[in-house]
């Protein structure tokens, strides 16, 4: 990452100090706006059946999905604001709000509670593609038009920007081919329907120790530790290529500071449990955790990268 990047993701991940959490008796939703399979399914089902264990009683995660993410967003921000719902977001809660009207306000709406983990993106085909590296991939792709379509967990998401920078930067007409998560891309990406993916490290790793992907390239400006022979995009010939995705919890924006307090802190032990951490580090995660006003911080950045990304490459939602 830059230096700058770099420094606000270091600012936004440092551990809290924990205190005890109060809960009342009662099922904790703990929507997530996407299908089962995904990344953002698979990190909020860690931290809820962690915080299950730690705390006592249910937290139950449940998917929402729909256009775009922002159904069980919309869910989210009109519920009651008692603690009994959370969202489960990726990066995608400040991205989309700058592609298409939403029903909601993604930071009026919402009370930040704390970042669950920092992803890098992974630049994956088929096995049965020719490609062995980001070169080999790019010449044939010029050579053959018909290859030249790349998936997406949503649009909006960071998948989906991160393919639009593949685009700029190679100068390749690519085809973007949304999905409604990373669960449902992934099958059509193993089978070759489609020809490339910048998905979650989250979602494609096991597909990638299991032979069913190939991974070709990180999308981070340093190698990460589960996969430490894999090259980045700039090592790999793009020295402007840098994204990464995270994602977070949040509270309906009038839910009481005691509230979102009490959940942070319950994720923040969660996140550094020892078994969470190893699941996570699998995963080429960075456990997150920082208090609910630096987290806050943090995405209002964020919202203010990605507005500017989204303009100055033309993207639309489709």
């Amino acid at each position: 990452m830059h230096s700058t990047r770099r420094a606000a993701l270091a600012l936004a991940l440092a551990s809290p100090a924990l205190a005890q959490p109060q809960w009342p008796s009662r099922p904790v939703r703990m929507l997530i706006p996407y299908p089962p399979g995904g990344p953002t399914d698979i990190l909020g089902r860690i931290v809820a059946q962690r915080l299950t264990l730690d705390l006592g009683q249910p937290f139950v995660a449940e998917n929402r999905a729909g256009a775009g993410g922002s159904i069980g967003a919309e869910a989210v921000a009109r519920a009651a604001a008692d603690g009994s719902t959370f969202l489960v977001n990726a990066s995608a809660h400040v991205i989309v709000p700058h592609m298409v009207r939403l029903p909601f306000d993604a930071m009026a709406d919402f009370a930040p509670v704390t970042m669950i983990a920092a992803v890098p993106l992974i630049l994956v085909v088929p096995v049965s593609s020719p490609a062995r590296d980001v070169a080999g991939l790019v010449a044939w792709l010029r050579q053959n038009p018909a290859a030249r379509s790349y998936a997406s967990s949503s649009n909006g998401g960071a998948p989906h920007l991160a393919g639009e920078m593949f685009r700029l930067q190679s100068g390749l007409d690519l085809q973007h081919i949304p999905y409604r998560g990373s669960g449902q891309a992934l099958p059509d990406l193993v089978s070759g329907q489609v020809g490339l993916m910048f998905d979650s490290m989250a979602s494609s790793a096991d597909l990638v120790r299991e032979g069913r992907l190939r991974a070709l390239a990180v999308s981070t400006d340093e190698r990460v530790p589960a996969f430490p022979n894999l090259p980045t995009m700039r090592e790999a010939g793009f020295p402007d290529y840098e994204i990464t995705t995270w994602y977070g919890i949040w509270a309906p924006a009038r839910t009481a500071p005691a509230i979102v307090g009490a959940m942070h802190h319950a994720v923040a032990a969660a996140l550094r449990h020892p078994e969470t951490m190893a699941r996570l580090g699998a995963l080429g995660a960075i456990p997150g955790g920082q208090p609910p006003e630096t987290f806050a911080r943090f995405a209002a950045r964020e919202n203010k990268r990605y507005a500017r990304l989204v303009r100055e490459a033309g993207i639309r939602a489709e």
